[in-house]
Order: C-alpha cells, then sequence, then structure tokens
C-alpha cells in the first residue's frame, strides 16, 4: 500500500479527473485524494442527485471539487472535458449481471464504448496517466457484463501500445467490494431489517472480497506504477455464499430459514482474477500481481515465470475465487465487524431489538 506522501508526488497540483465519480469507488478516492493538494478533481457522471449529495458531503473541498454532468457515451463531451485533465480514474459502468443481460447493447455502450472514449479522448489531449478499472467478470466472460468488460480491457490495451511513452494506460481488476451500492451486504442486511426471508443464490457458490479502501488502494498502485497495458490484482480472500450468509446472520442474531433459489442468469459457481492463459505473464509486487500485456514480438522468456527454474507465481489454472484463501464464517465475521457501515447497521439493529 502507498503512502499519502507517495501518492502525493502524483496528485499534488494535478487536475484528476474520475469518472463515474458519484459511486462508491468514486467517493472513497475523493476523500483520499482531497487532502493531498490536487489542483481540482473533476467528478463526471449522469446522476445529478448523486452529484448534489457529493457536493453537499465535500462541502468544504475549497474549489478543489468541480461536478460535470455527462456520459462516458458521449465521446464529444467527453473530449471537452479531458482538455485539461492529467490522470483519469475511468469507473463508470453497467455493474449489475443481471441488468446487463437484459439490456446487452446498453452494457457494450458504456462499458466498451464509454472506455474507448475516455482512453481516446486521452491520446488526444496527452494526458499523464489512465487507469481502467475492471473485474474478475472480464475473465473467462459468461455473461454480458464480464463480455464488456473484457472488451474494455482489450480497448485499453491496444490503446497503450498506439500511444506508447506518451501516455501511461493501465488497468486493474477485482472482485466483490463489500457493501458497495447494489451488493449483496446491504442487501441481506435489508432483508433482515424487514424481517424477510435470507435468499441466496448457491451456498457452494466462491466470490473475491476486498473492503472498498483496499480497492482504492489497487487502484492508487497501479496509478504510480502502471505502464504499457499492464493490469494490476490485489491477493484477496474469497469467500462461500453460505458462509457470508451465515456470518451475517449471526452477527444479527436474525434466525428465519435461508432460501436457497440457485444461480442467477450469467453467474458463475466460482470467478476469476488471473486466466491459466495470463498466468505465465504474472509478475509478484507483493500485495497485488502484476499481469504484463500479450503483445508483438513479445520476449515471452521475459514473462514466462512459470518455468520449473523460476517456479510458479500463480496456479497454473490461473488464480481464481476457488483456489485463494476461503475465509472462514469467524473470519467472514471480523471482516465484516471492520467495515463501519456494519457497524453503524448493527448498532441500529442493537436498539430496536
Amino acid at each position: 500500500m502507498l503512502k499519502d506522501e507517495e501518492i502525493k508526488k502524483f496528485i499534488e497540483g494535478k487536475v484528476v479527473l474520475v469518472t463515474g465519480g458519484t459511486g462508491s469507488f468514486g467517493n472513497a478516492v475523493v476523500k483520499k485524494l482531497l487532502p493531498l493538494n490536487p489542483k481540482q478533481i473533476i467528478v463526471y457522471s449522469r446522476d445529478e442527485k448523486k452529484q448534489f449529495d457529493m457536493a453537499n458531503t465535500f462541502a468544504n473541498s475549497d474549489g478543489k471539487l468541480r461536478f460535470f454532468i455527462g456520459d462516458v457515451r458521449d465521446a464529444a463531451r467527453v473530449n471537452y472535458i479531458m482538455k485539461t485533465v492529467d490522470i483519469v480514474f475511468q469507473a463508470a459502468a453497467l455493474k449489475q449481471v443481471p441488468n446487463c443481460e437484459f439490456f446487452p447493447v446498453e452494457a457494450l455502450m458504456t462499458n466498451t464504448i464509454g472506455v474507448h472514449n475516455i482512453v481516446s479522448a486521452a491520446a488526444h489531449h496527452d494526458v499523464e496517466r489512465v487507469v481502467v478499472l475492471s473485474t474478475d467478470k472480464a475473465c473467462y466472460p459468461v455473461n454480458v457484463m464480464g463480455m464488456t468488460k473484457a472488451l474494455s480491457e482489450r480497448v485499453m490495451i491496444a490503446q497503450s501500445r498506439e500511444h506508447e511513452g506518451r501516455t501511461a494506460f493501465c488497468g486493474t481488476r477485482y472482485g466483490n467490494v463489500m457493501y458497495t451500492r447494489g451488493s449483496v451486504i446491504p442487501f441481506f442486511i435489508d432483508l433482515m431489517k424487514q424481517g424477510k426471508q435470507l435468499i441466496m443464490t448457491n451456498r457452494n457458490m466462491t466470490r473475491f472480497m476486498m473492503p472498498l479502501d483496499e480497492s482504492v488502494d489497487l487502484v492508487l498502485y497501479a496509478m504510480a506504477h502502471g505502464k504499457s497495458g499492464e493490469i494490476y490484482v490485489r491477493k484477496s480472500p474469497a469467500v462461500t455464499i453460505g458462509n457470508l450468509t451465515k456470518a451475517l446472520a449471526d452477527l444479527f442474531s436474525y434466525d428465519k430459514e435461508i432460501k436457497e433459489i440457485g444461480t442467477r442468469p450469467g453467474e458463475k459457481l466460482h470467478e476469476t482474477l488471473i486466466t491459466s492463459e495470463e498466468a505465465v505473464r504474472v509478475e509478484d509486487c507483493g500485495e497485488y500481481y502484476k499481469i504484463n500485456p500479450e503483445v508483438p514480438k513479445m520476449d515471452m522468456k521475459k514473462y514466462y515465470f512459470n518455468s520449473a527454474e523460476k517456479g510458479s507465481i500463480v496456479p497454473s489454472d490461473g488464480y481464481t475465487s476457488a483456489n485463494t484463501r476461503l475465509l472462514t464464517v469467524a473470519e467472514t465475521k471480523e471482516m465484516l465487524l471492520a467495515l463501519p457501515e456494519v457497524q453503524e447497521e448493527l448498532k441500529n439493529w442493537k436498539k430496536k431489538s
């Protein structure tokens, strides 16, 4: 994890653009970066209500925070916003798997064409650094959300080759970020608050788990170190949906029956952060893995880390939520209790009990 002093070297006096900036990541990264003396942080999104709420949250930003209504699908608008920008965090996305399944063209327009618009404008204006946020679902994608995100990674890598040496284009991948909007943890807590039955998809399903602050750390690490189409992954534990559900029910002393309904459209039993094909191009960066890009005329010997001589960096079948460290129910409770949102929910729950 980078220290604030290290991050400040990249941020101080710079104009930072956060697309999809009113989401969970946007709020967290703005909170992290504002004290580090950026020239300006631009929050770009299409939801005026969330921009209004966020402006109130950061009312003491001393004019360093600006809000622009717009959509990454709008190439002209993106190009206009990019004129003064130094650093870009591309976080705008359609992320709900079932919605993307039902509206695939909408997902394509935001998740892929939107990223194309961002990286093209950044290249045109010689932006210093661009980090494209991706997901474990981009590996062996079986759903529209994953397919469009996989394409967005390829768009970023292609642009990094065309624009090499002028703008640093890189990416990050991570799995479930705990207690973000629309995720399973607040969904389960809402069901318990309403006295309803807890509904899980498949108790044996595994998912990577990461607190929000760790996802921000990953993106900032990529910003500081990333170059030439690299993708960064944080080493993360995973949990079965069964253990996650039980941990939440135990914490809230909730004894209603848990119903299992099976996987939803487009869901996988396990997720992957590094594919077996990418495993030969992986470098170990301590808390993170770096996936080097596969480019024409690459010296594969340089990136072949799974040889008998060097030993395997990640399992030969890739880095998945099934072969990473699986959390017990007790460990899952510990991770949940570390979240301020869960602490607040538990406090309110006990008051009502």
